[in-house]
């Protein structure tokens, strides 16, 4: 299994303005964990592509596994150093879909109805990935089971938790947050916490 240590926790000013270290993951959600019988989930991959995907979960764990080594920036204001997931990079749908040329961003749609939007520059950093394990256990139900995407330059809002697609758009539009007052992008680094 290959190891990726994210960049941002080599960065010179690696913990971002207006943050503070914590000793772990804190539980933030619009939802409680929904029930999810792995039998019946499904990871569909759809809109601007040749033609949509679905994937079964026994299908993701078939995938080139990658364990991911990253800081987790909450717009909250709390930073949890050096947390380690393990999943498949976002780069590995290149293989499964054909993506058309006129794809510019993605939409992460949950299985509890959240949604938030990611430019494809950032999507497909090779320290995207969707995982399905942290600290070497399976992902625990309030932390996104059975699957969350964790993108470490954003915001903590763009790791969508319990994924069940991604549909590659056109053009860029706002998820559940953004519609909200959150910026459309948040970067950590540039303290894009909302919207002006």
């Amino acid at each position: 299994m290959k190891k990726i240590v994210s960049p941002i926790n080599s960065r010179e000013d690696r913990l971002p303005p207006g943050q503070h270290w914590t000793g772990r993951l804190h539980v933030l959600g619009i939802s409680d964990p929904p029930d999810t019988d792995l039998s019946g989930y499904r990871f569909r991959i759809f809109g601007e592509v040749e033609r949509e995907e679905v994937l079964t979960f026994e299908d993701i764990l078939d995938l080139d596994k990658v364990n991911l080594i990253a800081d987790f920036h909450c717009v909250t204001r709390w930073s949890c150093p050096d947390v380690s997931w393990i999943g498949f990079q976002a780069t590995e749908l290149r293989k499964i879909v054909k993506i058309k040329e006129t794809a510019v961003s993605v939409m992460i749609h949950s299985l509890d109805g959240y949604t938030t939007n990611i430019p494809l520059e950032y999507f497909f950093d090779d320290d995207v990935i969707f995982a399905y394990k942290l600290f070497d256990s399976p992902l625990p139900a309030d932390h996104g089971y059975p699957l969350r995407l964790v993108v470490p330059k954003l915001y903590a809002w763009k790791s969508a938790k319990f994924v069940s697609g991604v549909e590659f758009m056109d053009k860029d539009r706002p998820g559940f947050w953004e519609q909200r007052g959150y910026h459309i992008l948040g970067d950590p680094w540039k303290e894009q916490r909302y919207s002006v």
